[in-house]
């Protein structure tokens, strides 16, 4: 029985670095818009139920209660993750209308690390 609670301690914490407005960006880089808002939506609807849950089991709806330390250190890095997402979305639109430069691809890359570096995760 010690594994949930620590489950859910664990899902909690990256629960608290979820933020899908960002996600909703990328969408825009499918050129069926009718597909990606079938699909972000159930994602989204999705997030809800998790969170719902979440907050159930937890007894609250302030994620990292427990932790404010990294609490706020994760809502301090998130004004500097969300322009790399701007920017990783305007890059992967230049890459699929066929702008394969080496300079694109390495921006790219870039982007995606230093988005995982923020999130100190794999992203």
């Amino acid at each position: 029985m010690a594994v949930l609670p620590r489950a859910v301690v664990q899902y909690g914490h990256g629960a608290g670095q979820s933020r899908h407005g960002p996600c909703k960006r990328y969408t825009e880089l499918v050129p069926d818009q009718a597909l990606a808002a079938k699909i972000f939506g159930i994602l989204e609807e999705e997030w809800r139920r998790t969170t719902k849950t979440l907050d159930e089991i937890q007894g609250t709806t302030e994620r990292l209660a427990d932790n404010p330390v990294l609490a706020r250190s994760i809502r301090h890095r998130f004004p500097y993750i969300a322009p790399l997402n701007h920017l990783q979305v305007e890059l992967l639109r230049r890459w699929r209308s066929g702008e394969h430069a080496d300079r694109t691809l390495r921006t790219i890359l870039i982007s995606i690390n230093g988005v995982a570096a923020g999130l100190r995760n794999s992203g």
